[in-house]
């Protein structure tokens, strides 16, 4: 599947691109992660806690866990804060 990837924040910073296309056959969100991870050390040190990541498919808000089947878009970004 080809999906759309965003990246917010420090994230954008750390890999250095605020978006691509990636090509995959990961099932779910951390699969993907893993992929990208393994890819450069930018992606490496970019996802090194995914405690601080949160992840949006298709803008909704989703865990690691969630499947990839039938999405278009996955978006990256730390936490937000309101006020």
């Amino acid at each position: 599947m080809t999906l759309e990837i965003l990246y917010f924040a420090w994230l954008r910073e750390r890999i250095g691109m605020s978006r691509e296309t990636v090509t995959t056959d990961a099932p779910t969100v951390a699969d993907l992660v893993a992929e990208l991870r393994a890819r450069e050390d930018r992606y490496e040190a970019a996802f090194a806690d995914i405690s601080a990541i949160r992840v949006a498919l298709d803008q909704d808000l989703a865990d690691f866990d969630a499947p990839l089947a039938g999405v278009r878009e996955v978006a990256f970004f730390p936490p937000m804060t309101g006020g």
